[in-house]
């Protein structure tokens, strides 16, 4: 370091000579940089999760279970009631006779409608909707489809084997009634698997991103 001798009416000036200073003082002014440089790319690549094809349902925070445990989930519980499992047998056979009564349509039609139908209609109620149409519980199963609210999320529970066997089974007679035609039997597969495929353990809270287009919101939210 060296001092030079000032000049009337001004303040010394501090030359920095030794190279290890200078580069420290760079490297303390160049901080402030680096950390918003590393915070922007960390901003961004949970940004970029968003523009991913599947990602898995964060658990519920304290406050959520807290709601969950104080009233039963009414959207769920049904499930287990007395005469809930004979309706969806009930609803086979009313949508049987609907659509043998319309005019030429033949059975092996008639069963693939009555399969593509029900795998719908049930796709539909316990896993594309969340939530439930109570509000009494301060939307504490807002993340939850209905499928994952039946029994606390418990696995291979009874009601959850029945909901499981029933497409399975109605699948295995809409193949046969239809002479295992083979394109009304990849249409009855195709229609079956997007029903079982989401009931597996592996897919629990399991999403895909294009069928969620409120992920990168609900992401913000948890951050």
């Amino acid at each position: 370091m060296r001092r030079t001798s000032p000049s009337a009416g001004q303040p010394a000036e501090v030359i920095l000579e030794n190279p290890t200073v200078v580069q420290n003082a760079e490297r303390k002014m160049s901080f402030p940089a680096n950390v918003t440089a590393g915070k922007e790319k960390v901003k961004g690549s949970r940004r970029r999760r968003s523009s991913s094809l599947m990602y898995q349902e964060p658990p519920e925070s304290l406050e959520q279970q807290s709601d969950q445990a104080v009233l039963p989930n009414l959207n769920a519980q049904w499930v287990n009631a007395k005469g809930a499992w004979l309706i969806h047998i009930i609803c086979i056979l009313l949508l049987k006779i609907l659509y043998d009564i319309i005019p030429s349509i033949s059975q092996e039609t008639s069963w693939t409608l009555v399969n593509t139908t029900y795998m719908f209609a049930t796709y539909l109620m316990f896993h594309y909707v969340r939530g439930i149409p109570f509000e009494f519980n301060a939307g504490a199963y807002d993340n939850l489809n209905m499928w994952e609210q039946i029994d606390n999320e418990d696995q291979y529970t009874p009601a959850k084997k029945f909901l499981l066997a029933v497409p399975i089974c109605l699948f295995l007679v809409s193949t046969h009634y239809t002479r295992y035609d083979l394109v009304l039997f990849v249409v009855n597969l195709l229609a079956t698997a997007a029903v079982v495929v989401p009931k597996l353990p592996a897919l629990h809270r399991m999403r895909f991103s294009f069928f969620n287009p409120d992920l990168e919101h609900s992401e913000s939210d948890h951050r």
